[in-house]
């Protein structure tokens, strides 16, 4: 038990690492925004007449969700919807488009940082994490710049699939927001059906122009600076992190995105409040 521990640990802390340096080039890819709007997917779901359902539930820090994509994912995103629907299953949206506000919060309310302070502490076997350390986690797991950040370019949006008699989650090895060494798509610690049924939901995706961001199972995108670099096609991102006014539809490009959202001062403020909450000394 204690080597197969220290093996998901191990598995956990290099895909993490893995994921870190992949945002890095996400950093420096070039991305030209082509201006397309964002359109509403439950809008397109009821034109289309494909079966996708939208979570209901807020953000952790309250704020609606809010499902839209950019115009020219849309054709892609029925097709994977029907495609879906022809295997029995329909898509269910958890999350699409995330403002500033949103995204900065995400990071910080108590509720999620807690459990990504929790599960630094163990990969760190108990130790707490020194500031930059929890930062570098914190950029991976919940994006802390607009540029890495593709939900902020309405251009990414997270998925669970269910089975459409039963209405019960597809079984993909952990629901939507699993935090563990089962989160990465290629996990092998997830069981074959788990993982037979991420290929075949990766595979509906790709038909529709989507690409597997790597280290979640649940997360989607295309046409940003992520499906550019993971494909290798070397054509900038035609999505970029942009404001959206969901009253007039404008959207307008963040003139600094790699501007950090939560400073390395918050951050090392509010470890001091979660390890209190935890129970946890520092």
């Amino acid at each position: 038990m204690d080597n197969d521990e220290s093996q998901r640990r191990a598995y956990w802390a290099a895909q993490l690492d893995d994921a870190h340096d992949f945002m890095m080039k996400i950093m420096e890819y070039p991305v030209e925004d082509c201006g397309e709007r964002l359109v509403s997917l439950p809008d397109a779901a009821d034109a289309a007449g494909v079966e996708v359902f939208f979570s209901a539930r807020p953000h952790a820090n309250g704020s609606p969700r809010v499902f839209v994509l950019r115009k020219g994912q849309i054709d892609g995103f029925i097709h994977a919807a029907g495609r879906l629907n022809d295997r029995g299953w329909a898509m269910r949206v958890e999350d699409g488009y995330r403002n500033r506000m949103v995204q900065k919060s995400l990071g910080m309310v108590p509720a999620v940082f807690d459990a990504v302070l929790s599960k630094v502490v163990w990969e760190l076997d108990g130790r707490a994490p020194q500031p930059d350390f929890l930062f570098k986690r914190l950029l991976t797991l919940v994006a802390q710049m607009p540029k890495i950040g593709t939900h902020m370019s309405g251009s990414a949006i997270d998925i669970s699939v269910v089975d459409r008699d039963s209405r019960e989650d597809v079984d993909r090895g952990g629901p939507y927001l699993e935090l563990s060494e089962l989160t990465p798509m290629d996990s092998h610690f997830v069981s074959p059906q788990a993982a037979g049924n991420r290929r075949a939901i990766t595979d509906i995706m790709s038909e529709g122009g989507f690409v597997a961001y790597p280290y979640e199972f649940w997360h989607y995108s295309g046409g940003d600076a992520y499906e550019q670099c993971l494909r290798e096609t070397g054509r900038p991102g035609r999505y970029g992190a942009v404001d959206f006014d969901p009253v007039s539809g404008e959207i307008t490009p963040i003139e600094n995105p790699c501007e950090h959202l939560n400073s390395l001062e918050e951050i090392q403020a509010e470890i001091q409040v979660s390890m209190q909450r935890l129970g946890r000394k520092g």
